[in-house]
């Protein structure tokens, strides 16, 4: 089983990891970007830059979500994650003005000479393989630790390989114009493939922002009240489960619900039960922190029983 200190490690370690390939690609698209005077280049360049505040973002944010409650926090620091979302939202959002702006200018007022050399193919193929590579590192590290902050992180990555694969079309539809001349329309594919490439990043945007949104308004898992209401049912000698309260914070998740009992019993017994319906909880959900209110079952009037 993993200790708490080893999975804070690995989160820290999946973070670190983006944030490391974000500053190659962001690198290395902007010089051969400027070189090839791509517009898909530099607009992937600009994306790549937002990741790596994004990528930073997130880092810290796994950081700040790791730390125990304190006096201020008695929940814990989980909702920094979805806070460190939604600002990744508005960088994402933030870089596509940018990228259509200068699109439509490329478009239909300055005419601009795409170089679309074999660097240019080169450096989107490495961006490509380096995003699967990042990709895959967080998606499994978000999945083991439940981290939205991860999460929402390896979406976006996944995004990325398909940006990128549509201005490797756009520089294609550069190098057919080329070669031949009554295609020549093709010359503004690049232009064409960096309104793709927005297109994508407003699409992911939007995900990202509906999903730190349900987070910090408490939204809770679909289908889950319901399913711990039936489960602490089938616990023996408990006669209803109602008012049940979930909230998820970072990777942990709330649970609180009210258990009515059947019979007189002691305070020994009452105690019992309600670890048996913890228990059953954790069995739906193992990260959840649950708080049982026990409730005695009211006698039915004795008009009622005849």
């Amino acid at each position: 089983m993993t200790t708490p200190a080893a999975g804070n490690h690995e989160k820290r370690s999946a973070a670190l990891s983006s944030v490391v390939a974000a500053v190659f690609l962001t690198g290395l698209k902007i010089i051969v970007g400027v070189l090839t005077n791509s517009l898909g280049i530099l607009a992937e360049a600009a994306h790549s830059g937002l990741d790596l505040v994004a990528a930073l973002v997130t880092f810290f944010s796994v950081r700040k979500s790791d730390q125990p409650p304190d006096d201020n926090h008695l929940y814990g620091h989980g909702k920094v994650e979805n806070l460190s979302a939604l600002v990744e939202t508005g960088l994402l959002l933030a870089t596509c003005i940018w990228i259509i702006y200068e699109a439509i200018q490329r478009l239909f007022f300055r005419r601009v000479e795409v170089d679309a050399s074999a660097w240019a193919f080169l450096v989107m193929a490495i961006s490509i393989a380096v995003d699967m590579s990042r990709s895959r590192i967080l998606k499994r590290a978000a999945v083991k630790y439940n981290s939205q902050a991860l999460e929402a992180d390896a979406l976006h990555f996944s995004t990325d390989i398909w940006s990128s694969s549509v201005v490797i079309l756009g520089l294609i539809g550069v190098r057919v114009a080329a070669s031949l001349p009554r295609l020549g329309f093709l010359h503004q594919a690049d232009a064409i493939a960096a309104v793709g490439v927005a297109v994508i990043v407003v699409y992911v945007s939007l995900q990202l922002g509906r999903r730190c949104v349900d987070g910090l308004m408490d939204t809770a898992p679909a289908g889950l009240a319901e399913a711990i209401r039936r489960r602490v049912e089938t616990v023996p000698e408990v006669a209803d489960c109602h008012q049940v309260r979930v909230r998820t914070s970072g990777a942990h998740v709330f649970v609180d619900l009210h258990a009515t009992f059947s019979g007189a019993r002691s305070l020994e017994d009452v105690h019992r039960q309600t670890e048996a319906i913890e228990a059953a909880v954790l069995e739906l959900e193992p990260r959840a922190d649950v708080t049982v209110h026990p409730e005695p079952l009211e006698p039915r009037p004795a008009a009622a029983r005849h």
